[in-house]
């Protein structure tokens, strides 16, 4: 069982996601259907396997952002489409990459990929994924939001070789860990919310806000979904809890943890996810240690703060339904996450 975090609000936050899918409906209908038909190809398998991820039920937030994006800067060309399906693209071949490195069985709360065709199979489609989406970048025509979406790629894979680097690591830092996790999570969601204003010919302070917004914004997610994983429940969280504590991730809750706690539970630590020497038992201490701790409910304060940083950036943008709706989002985004 894992550690109880209240988090309020949860029935408002779900709302949250819902008005800002209604507000991009039409777009997002659009985004699907460019999806699918991109997804076309004549070995079987790719369109298979990549479906059964892009369709496995994804709130598809980061699409969303740029859609959203682009409606907070009154775009009205037809670009915007293409952009949010590459963004869309390039996170689902970041998973079915991650769930390889990972070794993970469960994604959204379904076999992944990797199970049911193999780690070969998922890397490969992955890079068929990525191919893509750098056409579609192409074919709008920006070389500006060219620039950001592979500079995004490029930032997301450091961030993948940084985990990797500092996985098991129990010395890793918190602002070692922070950095990994502005390249692997928040890179894409700020270059998904800048594309949009990018795309609207205001690449200025309207682009460089919403980068900001994003940029917090997944930091804030990332950190309450490293929470979730020792929180919440496998059917919400569509994972295993204590997964990363089985794969021996070295989270922000191992970190807060590790470095408050005194010799023999730095030893316990060391033992259970340097050494992968672990036992029966040791989950549930190790939940016992980070509730001592209090490493869950000071991670969730570390997201609020990312929180709020990213509310501020909106400041700049006249009051109306999608900055509320964005707003909201960073609410969702810390109360619930996934």
């Amino acid at each position: 069982m894992g550690i109880v975090v209240p988090l309020e609000g949860e029935r408002g936050k779900q709302n949250a996601v819902a008005t800002l899918q209604a507000l991009v409906a039409e777009d997002m209908e659009n985004v699907n259907d460019f999806i699918r038909a991109r997804m076309a190809s004549d070995v079987p398998m790719i369109p298979e396997l990549a479906s059964h991820l892009i369709n496995s039920g994804g709130k598809r937030l980061r699409p969303m952002l740029t859609l959203a994006s682009a409606q907070l800067c009154g775009y009205e060309g037809a670009d915007h489409i293409k952009l949010a399906a590459t963004v869309e693209f390039m996170h689902t071949a970041t998973l079915l990459h991650d769930d390889v490195v990972d070794e993970s069985d469960l994604r959204r709360g379904r076999k992944t990929a990797r199970l049911l065709w193999g780690n070969q199979a998922s890397v490969l489609v992955g890079d068929f994924l990525l191919g893509r989406a750098f056409k579609l970048m192409v074919e709008t025509g920006s070389l500006r939001a060219l620039d950001i979406l592979s500079n995004a790629a490029a930032v997301i894979a450091e961030g993948e070789v940084m985990q990797l680097a500092a996985a098991k690591n129990t010395a890793t830092t918190e602002d070692a860990y922070l950095k990994v996790i502005a390249a692997k999570t928040a890179a894409l969601f700020a270059a998904a919310a800048e594309i949009g204003a990018v795309i609207s010919g205001k690449d200025g302070a309207e682009a460089a806000a919403l980068e900001s917004y994003g940029r917090n914004l997944g930091i804030a997610f990332q950190l309450i979904d490293d929470a979730l994983d020792y929180s919440g429940e496998k059917d919400k969280l569509g994972k295993n809890v204590g997964d990363d504590f089985r794969e021996g991730k070295i989270t922000l809750p191992i970190v807060l943890a590790y470095r408050r706690g005194d010799e023999e539970e730095r030893a316990f630590w060391q033992r259970c996810l340097q050494e992968g020497d672990q036992r029966e038992e040791d989950l549930p201490h190790a939940l016992g240690l980070l509730a001592k701790h209090r490493a869950i409910e000071d991670t969730i304060k570390r997201a609020r703060h990312y929180g709020e940083m990213a509310q501020d950036a909106l400041g700049i943008f006249p009051d109306g339904s999608i900055k509320q709706a964005l707003s909201d989002l960073i609410d969702f985004c810390i109360e619930r996450a996934h």
